[in-house]
């Protein structure tokens, strides 16, 4: 074999990928929602973009609530904008159970058909002492398992019986399965906060685009 003919075979053929989540130059749309719930006791809006950068703009009447959907948005890279009012006279029940329902209406609004998105996520997020673990798929088959033991029943104003019932709302609107465990912790605010922080690390590995078969349904049915 001559110098030429060798130097050919350890050529890269063009139609080589170098890496198999190497990017192509794909122009996608951005994945952008709104819903717009209404009841005799709430008012909710809520619009997302899944390719945003983290962008949040939060108004829900629910000081600690805002501040955990802030997580959401920062660390899950989602562009966030909700503008709820509701009878927080009462209690933040309602409200909080209702941002809920409208955030995961408005994330399966946008995620469509689920064509082309990884489907699974999982994290594990310390704050100090808390540790937890998250871990979801956007199976179309709503299930929460909720194991946190948060020692205290509030958080400021903030009912911390809350986070499950804002969680149950998110799934069964959403249609994921949801697993939260905690593995660590003694404060309660840190104990949510990781909670909210794993869960937006999570859902953004979820909802990446997998280069590798953006026109297919991560399914082995071809159908979630």
């Amino acid at each position: 074999m001559d110098s030429h003919s060798a130097s050919r075979l350890t050529e890269t053929p063009t139609n080589t990928v170098s890496s198999p989540e190497r990017k192509e130059p794909v122009n996608l749309p951005q994945r952008v929602a709104t819903v717009h719930r209404v009841t005799k006791e709430t008012d909710v809006l809520v619009t997302v973009n899944l390719d945003g950068t983290g962008r949040c703009d939060v108004k829900t009447g629910i000081p600690f609530l805002d501040h955990m959907l802030q997580q959401l948005a920062s660390h899950g890279l989602i562009d966030l904008q909700i503008q709820a009012t509701g009878d927080t006279h009462i209690d933040d029940h309602h409200t909080n159970e209702d941002v809920g329902i409208t955030l995961g209406q408005a994330i399966a609004k946008a995620v469509g058909d689920k064509k082309g998105i990884y489907r699974f996520g999982h994290f594990l997020a310390p704050l100090d002492e808390a540790l937890i673990q998250v871990a979801l798929d956007f199976s179309g088959r709503p299930h929460l398992n909720y194991d946190l033991q948060i020692p205290t029943e509030r958080v400021g104003s903030y009912d911390t019986q809350l986070v499950r019932e804002f969680f149950v709302a998110f799934v069964n609107n959403s249609l994921i399965t949801l697993h939260i465990r905690q593995l660590a912790g003694i404060n309660s605010h840190h104990i949510i906060e990781a909670t909210f922080k794993a869960f937006a690390k999570a859902l953004r590995q979820a909802l990446e685009r997998d280069y590798r078969r953006l026109q297919e349904i991560p399914s082995s049915k071809g159908l979630l």
